[in-house]
């Protein structure tokens, strides 16, 4: 593991749920996200990068490409950044394939989500997880992101699942920080953000980092709020956090953040296109221009490219 990794932050502070380049015919871009990976860390600073998540289009992206994908990011920064790949499914032998792969192809961690559509009980959830966390010998972070999946992860299930010696953090999308603040102390579960909103407050109900998308543009960003909050400087990080805000709300405000976060990386050239797989579409021109918007009222993008 690089040395970001501590055991209160096993998998760093600052990480981003990258986007997955694509080519016009829409096949991986290698090649670019290879790019994408090596700016994030070497110019932005991550500890680390979440890929063959939602806002790497894992729904619509396969076996192959996954592990080619996550292959060429290792390669390209996997000796300076935590790579972990997403192995989320609501087919558990297919989310175990998943998790295989990935270890086999270099990642260093599994994102793991509840299994989304079918809706199964708490016990379900438990078998699931668990039969994931023993497929390989990687590190977990448990995901919980009810409103993609339409179940969460109940209090006792955390309990259980926290006693698996592989299931070390929680990428939390839930927006109940009162629960983050009880259930972190009470599991030593390591508690990641989900959601950029929230970040600074709940790194003060005990939160270690984030899994941001707003990474993508704002990753400096996101390293000064977690250092001047580590440092007891909180007016620092609030500062810094309301800089950043038209940044979060133009890739997070519509719903959309694959769509934004692609349409925010192209216009700092970053990628070279904002192509997607449907059913997710390409933002417009108009889209486009408010994201650009959302970024130079952040300072990140300057005039000469908007």
């Amino acid at each position: 593991m690089p040395h970001a990794s501590t055991p209160a932050r096993p998998f760093g502070a600052v990480l981003t749920a990258m986007v997955t380049p694509m080519t016009a015919d829409g096949s991986v871009d290698l090649d670019a996200a290879a790019r994408l990976a090596t700016a994030l860390v070497d110019q932005a600073g991550h500890d680390g990068l979440v890929l063959n998540g939602t806002t790497g289009e894992a729904p619509t992206t396969h076996a192959p490409e996954k592990a080619e994908l996550i292959a060429a990011v290792v390669e390209a920064v996997g000796d300076r950044a935590t790579i972990i790949a997403g192995a989320g499914s609501n087919d558990t032998p297919h989310a175990v394939r998943m998790a295989e792969q990935a270890a086999e192809a270099g990642a260093h961690g599994l994102l793991v989500v509840s299994p989304y559509y079918s809706r199964p009980s708490q016990e379900g959830v438990y078998q699931h997880v668990r039969a994931v966390a023993d497929s390989t010998d990687l590190p977990v972070m448990l995901y919980d992101v009810p409103g993609r999946t339409g179940v969460r992860f109940a209090q006792d299930t955390l309990d259980r699942l926290a006693e698996h010696e592989r299931v070390v953090a929680i990428k939390d999308a839930t927006g109940d920080l009162y629960a983050a603040a009880t259930a972190s102390e009470r599991t030593g579960l390591a508690w990641y953000g989900g959601d950029d909103s929230v970040y600074l407050a709940l790194l003060a109900h005990g939160g270690c980092g984030i899994v941001s998308v707003v990474g993508h543009v704002a990753g400096r960003q996101l390293v000064e709020i977690t250092e001047a909050f580590d440092a007891g400087d909180t007016a620092r990080a609030l500062r810094v956090f309301r800089s950043i805000a038209p940044a979060i709300d133009a890739l997070n405000g519509a719903g959309f953040q694959a769509v934004a976060a692609k349409a925010a990386v192209e216009a700092l050239g970053l990628i070279p296109n904002r192509h997607m797989r449907l059913p997710n579409v390409a933002a417009s021109d108009e889209e486009a221009a408010a994201v650009r918007a959302g970024l130079r009222a952040a300072g990140l993008l300057d005039a000469a490219r908007s």
